[in-house]
């Protein structure tokens, strides 16, 4: 053992060395936007959304909804494996920057030759006999240059790239579940006018066919009002098709079967007004959005990974060494006689002509970086004009609104019109039958502009985020769990 000084002498200057250097460019994050505000933001506080975005609404079957679905939902625990497969390898890649530590035991039976030369010089004779061993081995590779750490780094921020596509799924699927079920209550809104209208237009019937069987008025009007009938009803059928299709998605979307009634029509046709989603600034989407954090998690492995094509060009040291004891017979094996153990190598090595391959990595992790920055931009860039989409809906749904409020106020006084002039005999019952339609697409009408604003709510809360906060990084996989 007298080596051994030196040993750890090169030792602790290569941990000192190793302690200090870094191959590759170390993370810059990407510049934030520089607009000062959103262009169709108006008059939006500042404020953030909560984490459960959804309760804006202050509806208990949304908010009941979206809990079993990010509960249940398969994606969801698909994307929730995805991660646990992330922080396995994370897991994999750190313990193979340890030292790395075995112990083994083995018992053996040999004999020797008595012909061989070895055998000759002892006079014809062989060797046998048992063998017993018991030791510990010990291997490490020192990151004098950082290689290694490169290497954690990208593997860690793989981990919480996994993580933010997780909590992405979820944003992704409490938006189609808020859309879904505001569709599905604007149908059910839809055919509650539907069914005012088709208990109208019997009224109507009866009252034509009686006054036609009295003499008082002419199969045309009957026709009319049979046909005004007919077309309600089949309406009313068309939207039930619609509202089967969007309780089937919503079924599924919460991890139910679609076989079974998942929600009841809603008896009553009012729809609330859109809650008002506060927007903040433009600057404050890299953070808001997980698919946004996700991108730049992909950007610094991106990152690492050209600090790891940089330290194959540089040498690598490795040290091993193994600790035991070794007899003939079981009883001497713990005896001071026995024992066995290296030191070493200390290996060095170090690249000096591949063909040009490190290059080659190194230019490839280079252009890969280069291309997640681009990627990168690109997403943020959609990602604001989504935001912009989504507050230009709100703004121009609303004014729809208020337009089409005094077209449905016109359209029904028109129908008082027309039945009084009808019943006067000032007109005919054409009239009547012109005035109900236009009433009741005005009012149809408006249930879907009043959905369509809760559908642009729903795409604002999305667009910016929902109240999603990244979470530190989950360590290990317990914690996952």
């Amino acid at each position: 053992m007298k080596n051994s000084p030196l040993l750890l002498t090169v030792l602790a200057g290569a941990l000192a060395l190793a302690g200090c250097t870094t191959v590759g460019p170390n993370f810059k994050e990407p510049q934030a936007v520089t607009s000062a505000a959103y262009r169709h933001a108006g008059g939006s506080d500042q404020a953030r959304l909560p984490a459960e975005w959804w309760t804006v609404f202050n509806d208990a079957t949304l908010n009941t909804l979206e809990q079993r679905a990010i509960r249940d939902n398969p994606g969801v625990k698909a994307s929730a494996q995805r991660l646990l497969q992330a922080q396995s390898q994370l897991g994999v890649t750190r313990a193979g920057s340890l030292p790395q530590v075995g112990v083994s035991a083995g018992v053996s039976n040999s004999r020797t030759s008595s012909n061989t030369s070895q055998g000759l010089a002892l006079g014809h004779r062989s060797i046998e006999g048992n063998n017993y061993s018991v030791g510990a081995s010990f291997s490490w590779e020192l990151d004098l240059w950082g290689r290694v750490r490169r290497v954690i780094e990208s593997a860690d921020a793989q981990a919480l790239a996994a993580q933010d596509d997780r909590d992405g799924v979820i944003l992704l699927l409490s938006a189609q579940v808020a859309q879904t079920y505001w569709q599905l209550r604007g149908l059910d809104a839809e055919m509650a006018i539907l069914q005012k209208a088709l208990a109208t237009r019997k009224e109507s019937q009866e009252l034509i066919e009686a006054r036609f069987n009295g003499g008082l008025s002419n199969e045309l009007d009957v026709s009319r009002t049979r046909i005004e009938r007919s077309n309600a009803e089949a309406d009313l059928h068309e939207v039930q098709r619609q509202r089967n299709t969007l309780e089937h998605a919503l079924a599924v979307l919460v991890g139910a079967s679609p076989s079974e009634p998942l929600l009841a029509a809603a008896p009553q046709a009012d729809l609330p007004q859109p809650p008002s989603v506060p927007v903040g600034l433009p600057a404050s989407i890299l953070a808001q959005r997980p698919d946004l954090a996700a991108s730049v998690e992909q950007l610094r492995a991106a990152n690492a990974n050209v600090g790891v094509a940089e330290g194959a060009f540089y040498p690598s040291l490795s040290l091993t060494g193994n600790f035991g004891f070794a007899s003939e017979s079981l009883r001497d094996l713990n005896n001071a006689g026995s024992r066995q153990f290296s030191a070493g190598p200390l290996a060095l090595s170090l690249p000096v002509f591949d063909g040009g391959r490190n290059r080659a990595n190194l230019a490839l992790a280079k252009a890969r970086y280069d291309e997640a920055v681009a990627n990168h931009q690109t997403r943020l860039l959609t990602a604001l004009r989504e935001v912009e989409d989504a507050l230009s809906d709100v703004q121009e749904r609303q004014a729809q609104g208020e337009v089409q409020a005094n077209s449905q106020t016109a359209a029904a006084r028109a129908v008082e019109v027309a039945n009084a002039r009808w019943q006067r005999g000032v007109s005919t019952y054409l009239d009547v039958t012109d005035a109900q339609r236009s009433a009741l697409a005005a009012d149809r009408a408006a249930v879907q502009i009043r959905t369509q604003r809760l559908l642009a709510a729903v795409a604002v809360a999305r667009s910016l985020g929902g109240g999603w906060k990244q979470a530190p990084a989950e360590a290990t996989i317990a914690q996952a769990k």
